[in-house]
């Protein structure tokens, strides 16, 4: 049997050597929370986290602790909607993404 990759190894990997990816894959994000999917949101946003920034980055950027971060991105995360728009704004600024709502 042929050995494979570990789904989150390959998402991370694509993540880190594929900017294209990682621009949609922040704005499936932002589509999911304004769906109200919360929990895949979160999920897409722990993965361009770990793959990009890091939760140290993002810690020292926001203000946030990591610990916070780390619990505020997990599956039961819950975070203020402050939080989530610095953590979504410090993630735009580091991809260097320019933001457009189109109906």
């Amino acid at each position: 049997m042929a050995l494979t990759r570990d789904y989150k190894e390959t998402v991370l990997g694509r993540l880190q050597n594929d900017g294209e990816f990682c621009k949609a894959l922040y704005a499936e994000a932002i589509d999911a929370l304004a769906e109200g999917e919360v929990a895949e949101a979160l999920s897409m946003l722990r993965d361009i986290v770990h793959a990009t920034i890091t939760f140290k980055g993002l810690a020292d950027k926001t203000g946030i602790s990591e610990k916070s971060l780390h619990r505020m991105l997990s599956e039961r995360g819950n975070p203020t909607a402050q939080n989530v728009g610095k953590i979504l704004k410090t993630l735009k600024e580091h991809l260097g993404l320019q933001l457009s709502v189109a109906a």
